[in-house]
């Protein structure tokens, strides 16, 4: 079975990273997947996927609708006999689609997140019914991002499957954590929160960073550490210097790797106004930290209300500032949320999970 996943690219984000997850977790010899991009650059993680040996094709899309780039798809799947088409975001499944057209092909289509605020387009209403006739299975990272297809897209609602992100567990190296907390001037019996994401008003560092003033005025060893870079990075830095709390916000730059980082954090946040199914929230769910996470897309799917961490409710600066002060204060509390994060993430969310999913779709829809 030949699978050719067409997507943006092979950057540094959360699709990009389940693809990688997909053709890394795969065990099955009868698949055999690769990976065509309609943008380019290719991006670190598609290089390395090159060196490894999966077969990666790359046609930069032209501005408007670019005729040429459905032909490049096409003779790509006619060439190498490909089985199924999976498609990842609306724009690759609208070229994906089409490009099977009157083929034997099947196309599956995965829905990863949604722009904030979201909405609805009068054209999608008349094209939407015709991708969905050439597509045989249309999947869905949460069930808010499935509610979003059927409200925004005009999908009916029993054609879309959740199937939510799965990654491998992180391996942060525990004899390198003192050494990172001292470099960060942090104090080795500091009670740090943290969060990583690129700096973006839709992650909404801004609250949180206003919440954890009043968390610090009460709590004197808390420290917040934030991972990630973007456009908000002077902004944010101001007002921080603004709340008087520059020595206790940490700004620590992207990160590749940010295992080490999650693994010195107490509590891992996630205030986002939006989400599918975030990937950084798994990793730290992976190595067992609490997490605090607004209810926004399908942050509550992941994060079980005090099992494996807290909801607290979408842009509510308050009940973010409450949370964090009641999981610091209550050492049972914090114990229990951190034993179950972890079965929680093995049992739903780790990459074998993913895989053995989409592989029986895989196999449901040659056999349709």
């Amino acid at each position: 079975m030949k699978v050719l996943h067409i997507t943006y690219d092979m950057r540094i984000g959360g699709t990009e990273m389940v693809i990688k997850n997909l053709i890394e977790s795969n065990t099955d010899d009868s698949i055999d997947m690769s990976i065509f991009c309609i943008e380019s650059p290719l991006g670190p993680w598609g290089e390395e996927l090159k060196k490894a040996g999966i077969s990666i094709s790359v046609k930069a899309r032209q501005p408007g609708f670019d005729l040429l780039l459905i032909k490049a798809i096409r003779k790509h799947i006619k060439d190498n006999h490909i089985d199924i088409v999976h498609c990842h975001q609306y724009t690759p499944w609208v070229y994906g689609a089409i490009a099977t057209a009157f083929t034997s092909t099947k196309v599956v289509f995965t829905e990863h997140g949604r722009f904030y605020p979201d909405s609805s387009s009068w054209k999608r209403k008349f094209v939407n019914p015709i991708l969905c006739k050439l597509t045989s299975v249309i999947t869905a990272i949460s069930k808010a991002t499935k509610d979003a297809l059927v409200t925004y897209e005009y999908i009916p609602f029993d054609s879309v499957d959740v199937v939510y992100n799965g990654i491998e567990p992180l391996r942060p190296n525990q004899e390198e954590l003192p050494q990172l907390k001292t470099q960060l001037e942090l104090p080795q019996d500091a009670l740090v929160f943290g969060t990583v994401a690129r700096l973006d008003p839709i992650k909404n560092q801004k609250m949180l960073i206003t919440a954890f003033a009043e968390v610090s005025a009460i709590l004197p060893n808390a420290y917040l550490l934030i991972v990630g870079d973007g456009e908000l990075m002077g902004e944010l830095n101001s007002l921080v210097a603004q709340l008087g709390i520059a020595e206790k916000v940490l700004f620590a730059g992207y990160k590749l790797d940010p295992s080490n980082y999650l693994a010195i954090m107490d509590v891992f946040l996630l205030p986002s106004l939006s989400e599918g199914t975030s990937i950084t929230l798994l990793e730290a769910m992976s190595i067992g930290k609490p997490c605090i996470v607004t209810n926004a897309g399908g942050n509550p799917e992941i994060v079980a209300h005090l099992e494996t961490g807290l909801v607290v409710t979408n842009d509510n600066e308050q009940e973010l500032k409450d949370a964090m002060i009641s999981i610091s204060q209550s050492n049972d509390l914090y114990v229990k949320l951190s034993n179950n994060a972890k079965p929680r993430f093995d049992e739903h969310f780790h990459a074998t999970k993913m895989f053995d999913s989409y592989s029986k779709i895989y196999r449901r829809t040659l056999e349709s």
